[in-house]
């Protein structure tokens, strides 16, 4: 590793330890994550809620934190002939930011409640088929709020009003006056009163429904005397077994990083690490060896053509036909005793038809040949230069 190098990674370590000595004196950021986990202490966790709930209530409280509602209640459904009731009578409770109750669920909760149960639902967003079931109407106001004022329409139970922080105020801008009745209300410094908790009778039963989640948040609970609010909520529901619902009893936050599948899967976590190793390994291998640049070396060219080229035009140059007739004899006798076993010596007609047999040209061709090559040894000929070309084109023949 050279000098080079050595720096690179000195300074790496120090910016690091830099970084770490000062977020130590740094106090650690509250998570504002409206997770409503009895788990978390956070300020939106439901910690408090659920350490004080046996108490609060004054009755048996029951978690449901493995199953979905509808598998739990209708485990409990007493379906014999002549029977068809619950085994279990109270009052079903879930509390949280948004809808964690799918349809089944709550149909499942809506024939619970008319066979004289009840249920108490503290959400931001109600189920589209409760809302559609009692014919209310949600309405969220999207004017940032610092604060919310909530407080109990009775007011031989409370004339008390208490502040929230809630971010967007969620209330009821539908409901069935004939029926429903108004238990509590709200409002913000830019909004007059809306109503947030109401009692709805269905069939046998009743639901008690508020809009207003965060009053039972860690932070609010421990806010002044904001759990009297609480408690004032609760002392509605009637005597009787709770049967709680929050999913995030035995769940784990749901991580909000776009890495949270792989982080979820034990093989692809290690991929994941293995792969940024290896990542850091190639970086300070490659920030050490350079690879240089190679030259291109072009392959040796194949001089024989242009070396016979040159030699040829050498030979007609001067004008030596005499001479290029000669090696060119000499080439295909040659070329006939390696290729076919022919003996040259003598070029008669015991020649021209081993060599016809062989070669399968035609006879008239060797022949010709043969007579052109024994005129020009017995010097028999005229223009040396057609004498070349006549030769060179009877080869030619016999050879291709």
């Amino acid at each position: 590793m050279d000098n080079k190098v050595k720096i690179y990674i000195a300074i790496l370590v120090l910016i690091l330890g830099i970084t770490l000595l000062v977020d130590k004196g740094q106090p650690k950021p509250i998570d504002w994550t409206p997770t409503y986990s009895v788990e978390d202490k956070i300020p939106f966790g439901l910690y408090v809620f659920d350490q004080e709930a046996d108490g609060l209530f004054k009755q048996k409280v029951e978690r449901i934190s493995t199953q979905t509602p509808y598998e739990y209640l209708d485990s409990q459904y007493d379906a014999r002939e002549n029977v068809e009731t619950y085994k279990i009578k109270g009052t079903f409770i879930n509390i949280s930011e948004a809808e964690n109750i799918d349809d089944q669920s709550m149909k499942e909760i809506l024939y619970f409640v008319s066979h004289g149960n009840n249920a108490f639902l503290s959400m931001k967003v109600f189920p589209k088929v409760l809302l559609d079931s009692l014919k209310i109407e949600l309405k969220t106001d999207f004017i940032p709020n610092d604060s919310t004022s909530a407080w109990m329409a009775n007011k031989n139970i409370s004339q008390k009003k208490y502040t929230f922080n809630t971010g967007l105020s969620d209330y009821f801008s539908k409901i069935d006056t004939l029926n429903t009745k108004i238990l509590g209300y709200q409002s913000t410094r830019k909004n007059k009163r809306q109503v947030n908790f109401i009692e709805v009778p269905y069939k046998n039963g009743y639901l008690y429904l508020h809009t207003q989640p965060v009053a039972f948040t860690n932070y609010n609970l421990l806010k002044k005397n904001n759990y009297q609010y609480t408690e004032n909520l609760v002392s509605y529901i009637p005597k009787g077994n709770i049967f709680w619902y929050n999913k995030s009893f035995n769940d784990k936050r749901i991580s909000s990083s776009p890495m949270r599948y792989i982080w979820s899967q034990p093989a692809l976590k290690s991929a994941w690490y293995l792969g940024i190793i290896g990542i850091l390994i190639f970086m300070i291998f490659n920030a050490k060896r350079k690879q240089r640049i190679v030259p291109i070396i072009k392959p040796l060219q194949n001089l024989t053509v242009d070396f016979t080229k040159t030699v040829g035009n050498l030979y007609y140059q001067e004008g030596d036909h005499t001479n290029i007739i000669d090696k060119k004899i000499i080439y295909f006798l040659e070329k006939i005793r390696t290729d076919y076993l022919i003996d040259t010596a003598k070029l008669d007609d015991d020649f021209i038809t081993k060599l016809h047999y062989k070669t399968g040209k035609d006879k008239k061709d060797i022949q010709d040949l043969v007579q052109l090559i024994n005129d020009h040894r017995n010097s028999y000929h005229g223009s040396l230069e057609e004498d070349l070309l006549r030769i060179n084109t009877a080869i030619e023949k016999i050879l291709n």
